[in-house]
């Protein structure tokens, strides 16, 4: 089990560690007036345009240590990104989210029947999560998030997602690229382009722990062309522009040859 002393987390990693990420994190900033209109007390209630509720927890600066318990880790989010790939600088509305940081601090791990599971990922590696996932809070100056190991999609090797190491039961797979024309020969435009549901598995997952703690294989392997559920999964976009989806096997639903 290991504590993360605030003081000595690691140092902030790159704005450009993950600027080839195109599957981010919804912001946890809402503008109010898309909740409106407001009441308190029966009556209506004066809107606010452009005011912001951020949805983040901050730690008073007299806590100088966070320890996940059970089977969580703390991750520290990367840096979002400031300008675009042009230089032009987004303002704080349009900066997203990235969609992966470092671990820095883990858990004790879960029992399984009779056998003790200890969390497979170390302090200090670079991972990827699930969109929406963990509770964020904020201490000494930097957004870190504590989720459960289960919702780390995997281990980033390198900067590029196609190296992504996926954990438990998901697999990684390249998005076929989607057809430029009609079956009729006509040119289809981005916008009219049907988004694809094959693609091509890159890697998997050791699959999930079963009720004592031994893991179970997952049915499909690297080099499988698959078909998936639409709206499964997390998208990413790889160093040469190739679209990428890692979802849980339970949403590949088959196997095309």
């Amino acid at each position: 089990m290991a504590t993360a002393p605030l003081s000595s987390a690691a140092s902030s990693i790159s704005a450009n560690r993950f600027a080839t990420f195109e599957g981010l994190r919804g912001t946890s900033v809402a503008k109010a007036s898309s909740f409106l209109p407001l009441k308190w007390n029966g009556h209506r209630v004066r809107s606010f345009p452009g005011l912001a509720v951020k949805a983040v927890t901050t730690v008073a600066p007299k806590y100088t240590a966070l320890k996940p318990l059970g089977d969580r880790v703390l991750v520290k989010i990367n840096t979002a990104e400031e300008t675009t790939s042009g230089g032009i600088l987004l303002p704080a509305s349009a900066q997203t989210k990235p969609q992966g940081g470092e671990v820095v601090a883990v858990g004790e791990g879960r029992t399984l029947g009779k056998k003790k599971v200890d969390i497979s990922i170390k302090s200090g590696t670079q991972v990827v999560y699930s969109k929406y996932a963990g509770t964020e809070v904020e201490f000494d100056g930097a957004n870190h998030l504590i989720l459960k190991e289960d919702d780390i999609i995997g281990v980033l090797e390198s900067d590029d997602v196609k190296h992504l190491k996926p954990l438990n039961d998901r697999v990684l797979i390249k998005v076929a690229e989607a057809e430029e024309r009609t079956p009729g020969g006509l040119y289809l435009t981005d916008s009219s382009k049907e988004k694809p549901s094959i693609g091509t598995v890159v890697a998997v997952g050791p699959g999930l722990l079963d009720d004592e703690g031994n893991r179970k294989a997952l049915s499909v392997v690297p080099g499988n062309t698959v078909l998936y559920s639409k709206y499964a999964g997390n998208e990413f976009k790889g160093g040469d522009g190739s679209e990428y989806i890692a979802l849980r096997v339970s949403d590949v639903i088959a196997v095309l040859s």
